[in-house]
């Protein structure tokens, strides 16, 4: 029986053979991309590889439910079987909350009961008191002098003047938005409940002459960021009401860059995703700049001010991802670079911190072996596993950003990854799920200014709400020479 190629010549054979590996090679590619949408879907979030030495280990995207723990408990003259009670401690309040204490006597008896009291047992449970409205009422006297003249007391300085607002309600408007993600409009469904009716353009006022008040802080802030010789760079969509585009939203973006030493971060509002914005941003920017493989900052490297650093957890992600489609030699890359990070781990969590001499020393006898073996394997593949496969496109990232990926190992201040910067990033994707756009590209630069305050709290574990609150009464008498001491890692509590 003839087939179909047996009338064919050598040179259509080949053209057959080589559309067919096309085909397959791109059936391989999409049967990779499903498997990682499955994953983000139905599997785990976190990062953590653990590797299969056999193939009844729990793999990636197993998520089988877990057995109880079985434990063999000592019962006397025999054994028996017993699953372990694990009953959950309950942590005791903070001491600092107010008690609110009532007692319950037994029936019969009072607080002059003549028997003999011999203890009692106390039950506490956390409650709440909602919060209320007040209307803080400023009286000045007037007063008329023996001249004629009319007297009065100068009202108290104002974060908005002649604004109906007092400072704790600001902070709460501002907080629940930036940090809770409470959109305005839902802010003000609650005051109504509580019997108040705000015009929801005064409301939307609020943020605008905040930010108005805080623009000198927030260049002190910039100042400060591009100062400080070593900086993460990202950048996230955010969409943004505009009139020019009915019924759409045009998708801005978020530059962010986060100093890990002076722990601040700088959100900077731009309408693309160009290099306008960081050549803008960064144009006395003098050190290092740690950034994933997008190539807007590859510009820079003919920049001799700036040294670009690669992020060693993106190149992880791409070899992770690489796992279901060729698990053996992915997951031997990926046991080398767990080496890298269990240094890091050590330097990390040693008693004592370590010195900048004892990183670099320690980095160079764990780390450098693991790296130089990550190197010698990817010369190996380069030319051997095909490029449009998942591992064949985690070697062409690692492989083109080697120098970057490696430039930590011989500076002690510099971190593996780019993940500081990345965690600075979530709280706005939490936003944007809640008040999905900005109405204006001049509410997206506020909210860029707004995120970099709060979002520097964080990283330096204050209370955005003391700090905003603390920040509003002294920033109209603070000179510019001393804005610095206002910003968060500087800031201190009065």
């Amino acid at each position: 029986m003839k087939t179909q190629y047996e009338n064919l010549s050598k040179e259509e054979l080949i053209d057959r053979v080589i559309t067919l590996e096309a085909n397959l090679s791109r059936l391989n590619s999409l049967e990779a991309e499903l498997i990682q949408i499955k994953r983000m879907i139905f599997g785990s979030k976190s990062e953590r590889f653990v590797a299969q030495e056999n193939p009844s280990q729990l793999s990636l995207l197993d998520v089988s439910p877990k057995t109880e723990e079985i434990k063999k408990v000592p019962v006397p003259a025999h054994s028996r079987t017993k699953k372990e009670s694990k009953k959950p401690s309950r942590n005791s309040f903070p001491e600092h909350l107010e008690r609110v204490v009532k007692t319950i006597y037994p029936e019969g008896f009072d607080e002059n009961a003549t028997a003999p009291r011999i203890g009692e047992e106390i039950t506490e449970v956390l409650n709440y008191i909602p919060g209320k409205l007040i209307v803080e009422q400023t009286i000045r006297p007037k007063y008329k002098t023996q001249e004629n003249k009319i007297v009065i007391a100068e009202l108290p300085a104002r974060p908005i003047a002649k604004g109906l607002f007092g400072i704790a309600l600001i902070v709460r408007i501002l907080i629940d938005k930036y940090v809770d993600h409470l959109p305005l409009y839902r802010q003000n469904e609650r005051f109504k409940r509580e019997g108040v009716t705000i015009a929801d353009s005064t409301l939307g006022d609020v943020p605008r002459q905040v930010a108005e008040l805080m623009l000198l802080l927030y260049q002190e802030l910039i100042k400060q960021v591009i100062a400080s010789g070593y900086i993460n760079a990202d950048e996230t969509p955010t969409p943004v009401m505009d009139p020019k585009k009915k019924g759409k939203t045009h998708r801005g973006y978020h530059w962010v860059y986060y100093s890990p030493h002076e722990k601040l971060v700088l959100f900077d509002y731009r309408t693309g995703r160009g290099r306008e914005g960081p050549e803008e941003v960064l144009k006395n920017f003098n050190g290092f700049l740690q950034t994933d493989g997008y190539a807007v900052y590859d510009g820079f490297e003919s920049n001799d001010a700036i040294t670009l650093v690669g992020c060693m957890a993106h190149a992880r992600r791409y070899i992770e991802q690489a796992l279901m489609s060729d698990r053996e030699r992915a997951e031997h890359v990926m046991q080398l670079i767990q080496k890298l990070y269990a240094t890091e781990r050590t330097i990390r969590e040693s008693e004592s911190p370590l010195s900048g001499q004892q990183i670099v020393a320690l980095r160079q006898a764990e780390s450098k072996p693991a790296l130089d073996e990550i190197k010698s394997w990817l010369d190996e593949h380069l030319n051997i596993v095909t490029p449009t496969s998942p591992l064949g496109k985690a070697i062409s990232y690692m492989y083109a950003r080697w120098n970057k990926l490696t430039v930590y190992i011989n500076h002690a201040h510099l971190n593996i990854d780019n993940n500081l910067v990345e965690n600075a990033i979530r709280p706005t994707v939490i936003g944007r799920k809640n008040y999905l756009f900005s109405g204006s590209h001049e509410g997206a630069e506020r909210s860029a200014m707004f995120y970099s305050f709060l979002g520097s709290c964080k990283m330096n574990g204050i209370n955005p709400e003391e700090w905003l609150a603390d920040v509003l009464k002294k920033l109209p008498e603070t000179k510019s020479s001393q804005l610095y001491t206002l910003l968060p890692n500087h800031w201190k509590r009065a």
